[in-house]
């Protein structure tokens, strides 16, 4: 039972941190696939893709859309799109951006149809699931992207047009509206106790008075762009983080330094399944030796009635074999099911889940490791087989 015990936590935990590093970096290289560039305001770069891209942070600020656009419009550019938000819904965050959002992820409608005009919204597959949400009905933002109602637009109910097929991308977790949606429901919020509040989400009117002092021009969150050549994100990125008063990230680049810092965690954590790993093969060889000290009488017994030394091995491997085997089959489904209960965790949080996938590659070459350090254990145990000396244990029995 204990090398069993051991040689489970072991495999559940190499193979809980395999899956959990496997399908996060699966999904946030799908997630940021469609772009290669972020544009947004100053500071984080790190910050400025989970939030634009990812939206799992905060916004580092506003930017202006004219002066992005402006940037934006290079013959290299493929595709230009902006984002905008500042509102949730329950904590669900609701997006300000063009259909084209949609187009990247090769989203399609599950019912209903696309936003035409201001306050009409299409919903993810995962909120209308969660909220029990239907084509037609009504709901009201709150102010920030905090899960709160402290402060709630009663004035501007947005309506639900459409929903959208599971696309297991972030799209199945927001609500998606057009820009002017998010401009037009933050266009009294440009007075001075706003600015202060965290998100820094100050809108105004698309339609305001350019003379009015307090009007500001259109803003943004960040411009998400496609480049027609790879190359023409680090040759712009280069001017506009040099020559202008916003910044510009590569996702694919933050993601690997997000998953390097990762990598720490994940390296420490198989360190620890090896060495438990390494102590359960010594608990297996030591409980082999035992068993084949405890049962000379029974053994000799058996070579009296006719069976070899090979016979005999064969036994003992066959027992090491059930021990690997068992204990891995256990491993690897209390891995399984602590993945699911992380699931629960990171969908409610973070509004993406882990999947109860089938073997890797890299598990089934664990087992193979582990029924290898088995057999070396039972090969060691079972030398003491070929000094049996079978009339002195009977003799002595």
């Amino acid at each position: 039972m204990l090398s069993i015990v051991l040689l489970m936590l072991s495999i559940s935990l190499a193979t809980f941190v395999l899956q959990i590093r496997n399908q996060l970096l699966h999904h946030l290289e799908r997630t940021i696939k469609p772009f290669d560039m972020v544009i947004g305001a100053k500071g984080s770069s790190l910050q400025l893709v989970l939030s634009s891209v990812l939206h799992i942070d905060n916004p580092t600020g506003n930017i202006s859309l004219e002066k992005a656009m402006r940037i934006a419009r290079n013959p290299m550019a493929k595709d230009i799109i902006p984002v905008s938000y500042g509102d949730n819904y329950k904590g669900i965050r609701i997006l300000g951006t063009s259909k084209e959002y949609l187009t990247t992820y090769d989203a399609s409608l599950q019912d209903g149809k696309l936003f035409e005009k201001p306050f009409e919204a299409v919903i993810g597959s995962s909120v209308a699931k969660k909220e029990e949400l239907n084509v037609g009905d009504t709901f009201l933002s709150s102010h920030g992207l905090a899960k709160s109602a402290l402060e709630t637009h009663n004035d501007k109910p947005f309506i639900i047009t459409g929903i959208v097929k599971p696309t297991y991308t972030i799209i199945d977790h927001l609500i998606i509206t057009n820009l002017e949606s998010i401009w037009e429901v933050h266009k009294h919020h440009d007075e001075p106790h706003h600015h202060e509040e965290e998100h820094h989400m100050e809108h105004v009117d698309a339609h305001s008075n350019p003379n009015d002092k307090h009007e500001e021009e259109r803003q943004i969150t960040s411009l998400l762009v496609k480049f027609r050549n790879p190359l023409g994100a680090l040759q712009i990125s280069r001017f506009i983080n040099d020559k202008t008063t916003m910044q510009a990230a590569i996702p694919k680049f933050e993601i690997e330094r997000l998953m390097g810092f990762l990598g720490i965690g994940f390296q420490t954590i198989n360190g620890i399944a090896t060495a438990i790993l390494l102590v359960a093969g010594l608990s297996i060889f030591i409980n082999l030796i035992k068993t084949v000290r405890e049962r000379k009488q029974e053994l000799a017994l058996l070579r009296t009635y006719g069976a070899n030394t090979f016979q005999l091995i064969k036994l003992v491997f066959l027992e090491a074999l059930f021990l690997s085997f068992f204990g891995t089959a256990i491993g690897w489904f209390v891995g399984r099911i602590s993945l699911w209960f992380l699931s629960i965790f990171t969908e409610d949080v973070y509004g993406y889940h882990f999947v109860f996938s089938l073997p890797t590659q890299k598990e089934l070459i664990i087992l193979v490791l582990v029924i290898l350090t088995t057999l070396l254990a039972a090969i060691s145990a079972s030398l003491s087989l070929f000094k049996l000396n079978v009339s002195k244990i009977i003799f002595d029995a």
